[in-house]
């Protein structure tokens, strides 16, 4: 029976230029059995964000069979993504490979509403190098996004080195005084280059949804 706790923006893309997502931390399967049931109903498609492998394995086999599911960025596609189109413009920067569950989610929400972005994986300031080596290639994208952990000094470093926006995102990745991503969120917070925006603790989805704002600002001023 349909609940009066689920009521879906269908004009979400009209009003700012991508859909709504569903985020499925918190709902109850009888709740995401209606979302999908009422997307079907309209000839919708969503993107599925924060969806546990415990919450996939709890629905229907047609429910399931209707999800494309990526478990690392626990995201998933109900419906065809649109497609890509044109060059990339975003780069998705990680200091570290175990930043991969936030830079999955960020190019999976991405990649949903077809903007291209390309990884730039493991170029941490423990190895400043790596940064260095890719910088000619970073600089050919409108817009970094910059994961990081631990003591999350990576935007500030590329803050300095990139002209575009800078958007940094703080990931849970440490241990001890890194405090579940609080000691980077703080340090991105009071980085001294100047500009540099600062999303949430593992907030890859807020970050892809901030490049895509830019995105379409810059597409109206043409």
């Amino acid at each position: 029976m349909p609940t009066t706790e689920v009521m879906l923006d269908f004009q979400r893309a009209e009003r700012i230029g991508f859909d709504e997502a569903i985020l499925c931390q918190g709902k109850t399967l009888e709740h995401l059995t209606e979302i999908l049931a009422t997307a079907r109903a309209n000839s919708a498609s969503f993107l599925l964000t924060r969806l546990s492998q415990d919450q996939l394995e709890g629905l229907s086999k047609s429910d399931r069979d209707a999800l494309d599911y990526e478990p690392v960025s626990r995201t998933a596609y109900f419906g065809r993504p649109k497609p890509e189109a044109g060059p990339a413009r975003v780069a998705v920067l990680a200091a570290g490979t175990s930043d991969v569950h936030v830079t999955r989610e960020i190019q999976r929400t991405l990649s949903w509403s077809g903007v291209p972005s390309t990884l730039f994986a493991d170029v941490g300031v423990a190895g400043l190098w790596r940064l260095i080596n890719r910088l000619e290639g970073i600089r050919a994208h409108q817009i970094a996004i910059v994961v990081a952990g631990m003591d999350a000094a990576l935007p500030t470093v590329v803050g300095g080195l990139f002209g575009g926006v800078v958007i940094g995102v703080p990931t849970s990745t440490g241990y001890g005084v890194a405090a579940g991503g609080h000691t980077a969120l703080h340090s991105m917070l009071a980085s001294c280059a100047p500009g540099v925006v600062t999303l949430n603790i593992d907030n890859g989805y807020g970050a892809a949804c901030a490049a895509m704002r830019v995105l379409h600002s810059l597409e109206r001023m043409k």
